[in-house]
């Protein structure tokens, strides 16, 4: 074993790559800044409400994020905490988030899901928990907001387990909530983490650690909240333990306390959360055996493309997630899509609109490719050997459909090359009607807040003013086998072909896809499709 590879496994070890999953308000950029606070990466946390009169969160960066006060990207957040290389690809919470969102786990070697502790599952976050289920994906789950009005611990954790199918174990339990909130249990230490509310909430929290039974904890509490705590503790330490082999699949879910506001519980969860998620692990090849992260070769593969992250020089920037080997600043690379040579010779790593040059990066870590306009979603890269190409991104389905109609027609040209940019991009699916004798596309969207993130980007990159006008479409599904024979559809259905010259139907409700299937026995439609040719 040379010393090369022992630094590349030493590196691949310490490494851990995650994502966070919530539904809208839930508190997931607040957690994200208090992780990046107690990860030193920031110094104080940013306000995240009434953002507009105050800083902005530091995940945020696009101007339309600003003045929403909302994450509609994502963006990649790294630090060093405790001898660990964190990465934290932060996903939009917004309700009207996009596939940005779901690729982004594609990336990740686990997530952690935060459940609001007055609400419980809710919509977005079920959809996020599919796609984390369809990939087996480690899942820790933090049930925030415990430092207001909270249903039982009880029973959160059973709607986990009864609503998502999947496992819980208790890893701390809380001190009451609301109002009477005053820390969580720790079950690996067997001591409670007592907190004082204090009015700054942006620095770290004090901490203080107690015995269950220490007077303290009595005196303070109603009786109450101290029964039902102390009732908590026995049942957590009678409870199923924590099982590595079960969570490793997806199959349990290690769950938290806390509030990430006061930061209750934040660094309690951060420290074990470090030791007991994956680190990388073997991306899958289509056909061939799966590339280990301590391979000496290189690979990685481009998961998000994005433009205008520095609107001043109007760049775009190819996320490329490191699969295996050392990644240096001006190495070549090959491109598997296009079979071209690339030299990758601006490398940044991204924090917020801060950039800082890469010069090395290992399995795990997120490099931006700055201005590498050849490169397209889901493109394999590779050092040396014979060309292979890790499993494809795919296209889910979009559920918001408009029309766009560009005002002045001497733009068409502009406004064709922004479609063909932002379909690269992954930001939209654009689809063209068979029957149109105009030039006016559907575009097909995750989430309604894409369309006037469409619409910004088309005024701000490319002087072009459209017109966007409802669609009365609920589905797309891509046709696997199209073959040579008319279908028979009902009057609503729209065939068309998606920018990347592919048949698909658009659909005005569920009764006409079931229609089109009835009447065309041997009609394949699939909901997903994959990005590129």
């Amino acid at each position: 074993m040379t010393a090369t590879h022992t630094q590349l496994q030493q590196e691949v070890q310490r490494r851990r790559t995650f994502a966070i999953i919530s539904h809208p308000d839930a508190g997931k950029t607040t957690l994200t800044e208090k992780l990046l606070l107690y990860g030193g990466a920031v110094h104080q946390a940013g306000a995240v409400k009434a953002r507009r009169a105050q800083q902005h969160a530091v995940s945020d960066w696009m101007e339309l994020e600003k003045q929403r006060g909302i994450s509609i990207t994502s963006t990649v957040l790294s630090f060093e905490y405790q001898g660990y290389r964190v990465n934290l690809l932060d996903t939009p919470g917004h309700q009207d988030f996009s596939e940005d969102t779901y690729r982004t786990l594609l990336a990740a070697d686990a997530a952690v899901m935060i459940l609001d502790a007055a609400r419980g599952i809710q919509a977005q976050t079920l959809k996020l928990f599919d796609v984390c289920k369809q990939r087996k994906m480690p899942l820790f789950t933090f049930i925030n907001k415990m430092d207001r009005p909270a249903l039982d611990p009880l029973d959160l954790i059973t709607e986990v387990e009864n609503v998502l199918g999947i496992k819980t174990v208790a890893m701390n339990w809380p001190l009451g909530n609301g109002t009477t909130f005053k820390g969580v249990y720790d079950l690996h230490e067997h001591q409670v983490h007592w907190f004082e509310r204090g009015e700054d909430r942006r620095g770290r929290a004090e901490l203080t650690k107690l015995q269950a039974d220490d007077p303290i904890i009595k005196e303070t509490c109603d009786s109450e909240t101290y029964k039902n705590f102390i009732d908590g503790v026995e049942l957590l330490e009678a409870n199923e333990e924590f099982d590595p082999k079960q969570f490793a699949v997806g199959e349990q879910t290690p769950v938290y306390f806390g509030s990430a506001a006061n930061n209750f519980g934040v660094q309690l969860f951060l420290d074990q959360f470090l030791t007991m998620a994956p680190t990388p692990t073997p991306r899958k090849v289509p056909g061939d055996e799966p590339v280990p992260p301590d391979s000496e070769k290189f690979s990685g593969f481009v998961f998000k493309i994005q433009a205008d992250m520095n609107p001043k020089h109007r760049d775009h920037v190819a996320f490329v997630r490191i699969a295996s080997g050392r990644f240096e600043r001006g190495m070549k690379v090959k491109n598997t899509r296009t079979g071209d040579t690339l030299r990758l010779s601006t490398p940044m790593q991204l924090f917020a609109q801060s950039r800082e040059t890469v010069d090395e990066a290992f399995p795990g870590d997120v490099v931006g490719l700055v201005n590498a306009g050849d490169l397209a979603l889901g493109d394999t890269l590779y050092d040396s050997g014979k060309a292979f190409r890790f499993e494809p991104i795919p296209q889910f389905p979009a559920e918001h459909f408009m029309r766009l109609t560009v005002t002045d027609p001497s733009r068409r040209k502009q406004f064709r090359k922004a479609l063909d940019q932002l379909t690269l991009e992954g930001a939209v699916q654009v689809f063209w009607l068979d029957d149109s004798t105009t030039y006016d596309p559907i575009l097909g969207a995750v989430g309604q807040l894409q369309f006037e993130v469409v619409e910004h980007r088309l005024r701000q990159d490319y002087n072009v003013e459209v017109q966007m006008e409802p669609m009365g479409l609920k589905f797309v599904r891509w046709i696997d086998n199209p073959g040579d024979k008319a279908l028979q559809l009902s009057r609503s259905t729209r065939p068309a072909t998606d920018n990347w010259e592919r048949p698909v139907l658009l659909f005005p409700g569920q009764w006409d896809m079931d229609y089109a299937k009835e009447k065309n026995k041997e009609l394949v439609l699939n909901a997903l499709s994959t990005l590129g040719r």
